[in-house]
């Protein structure tokens, strides 16, 4: 029986994006997601599913479609609540990836580092 090493797949974002824009865009894109989800297993036209929401009919029509440009993480995490889907943060710690910054001087001139974290 062979056994195959699991891999970490990343999202597309990480190769698109700089690391911190790519953990919203993530954020963003799983709330977009179950957004989605939300408005076609609830049966409402989009202008009911507006009505709950607070927005308008054309904001509904973005979010089924996946403008995920035209939405921010706040919004998307207000829609979600008012939908009753209960968003939650989870933050996870790589102890390779744990840095803090310090400044390091050189002479006249001074510049931010970051340096490792031991954990």
């Amino acid at each position: 029986m062979r056994v195959m090493a699991r891999r970490k797949v990343r999202s597309v974002f990480h190769d698109v994006y700089p690391a911190d824009q790519a953990a919203e865009m993530e954020m963003r894109s799983q709330l977009l997601s179950g957004l989605r989800r939300w408005l076609t297993e609830s049966g409402m036209t989009q202008v009911e599913a507006a009505k709950v929401l607070g927005v308008t009919q054309a904001r509904m029509s973005d979010l089924k479609r996946g403008k995920i440009s035209r939405f921010s993480l706040d919004l998307l995490v207000r829609l979600a609540a008012r939908a009753g889907l209960r968003p939650k943060l989870k933050l996870a710690a790589l102890k390779a990836r744990c840095y803090k910054p310090f400044v390091k001087r050189s002479g006249r001139s001074s510049a931010m580092r970051w340096q490792r974290i031991p954990l």
